[in-house]
């Protein structure tokens, strides 16, 4: 089992970056897929990054390719968002989370441990 905790978030104006942390507990860190998730007002949560265990292979939404970075660091048991170019609509609550599938879902379904959330505010 792992527990999960995000910080970094914040408000920020159009245009800005800020970088999201997510700090895993357990030895086992290197073992999970590891995902980033966003929820606005009103909506669905939706995939926005995910990394495998090595992290040699991201994969990311349409709607942050190019802006986003995920990465992670297995010696501090931490993934990191790296988030540049913020625009209004990427406001929402970020979720970190953690798969025991060697694959690297974009479905929420297939992860199994959460956090519980780091709040982003882009101001236009």
């Amino acid at each position: 089992q792992v527990q999960l905790v995000e910080s970094g978030g914040g408000l920020v104006q159009a245009g800005g970056s800020l970088r999201l942390s997510c700090a895993a507990s357990g030895r086992t860190f290197c073992r999970y897929t590891m995902g980033w998730f966003r929820q606005a007002p009103g909506k669905q949560r939706e995939f926005v990054a995910a990394i495998n265990w090595s992290g040699d292979r991201p994969y990311y939404a349409d709607s942050v390719k190019d802006r986003f970075i995920i990465s992670r660091d297995n010696t501090k048991n931490t993934v990191y968002l790296q988030m540049a170019s913020l625009k209004p609509e990427d406001t929402a609550l970020y979720y970190c989370a953690a798969s025991e599938t060697i694959m690297v879902p974009t479905t929420s379904l297939r992860y199994d441990y959460w956090g519980q959330g780091t709040q982003v505010t882009v101001s236009a």
